[in-house]
């Protein structure tokens, strides 16, 4: 079955930086958009970066422009989110699923990775 799995949160102080990683399976990884997705307390869950199959495009919400980017590796299966110059405002539960306008398996979110920025 499908199955994400992120990984490479923590606790970091404003203007820090963290690498997150995404283990996806039960799909042909390589075939499909990508893209990650943050929820913070008493919000909805939105979306911040997305990359195409083969890595060609991106994009990013307003928010995380030049700070965060998004990058994926077809062997390993696996996709990334670069963040830099954190900000309190980053703060949430980052997860990451298949697509890139929406995801394509909203009854298989995985765990996600909790991120803190903090001082």
């Amino acid at each position: 079955q499908v199955q994400f799995v992120e990984s490479g949160g923590g606790l970091v102080q404003p203007g820090g930086s963290l690498r997150l990683s995404c283990a996806a399976s039960g799909f042909i990884f390589s075939w499909y958009a990508m893209s990650w997705y943050r929820q913070a307390p008493g919000k909805e869950r939105e979306l911040v970066a997305a990359i195409t199959a083969a890595g060609s495009t991106t994009k990013y919400v307003d928010s995380v422009k030049g700070r965060f980017t998004i990058s994926r590796d077809n062997v390993k299966n696996m996709v990334y989110l670069q963040m830099s110059s954190l900000k309190a405002e980053d703060t949430a539960v980052y997860y990451c699923n298949q697509g890139y306008d929406s995801p394509s398996w909203k009854g298989s979110w995985g765990q996600g990775t909790q991120v803190t920025v903090s001082s």
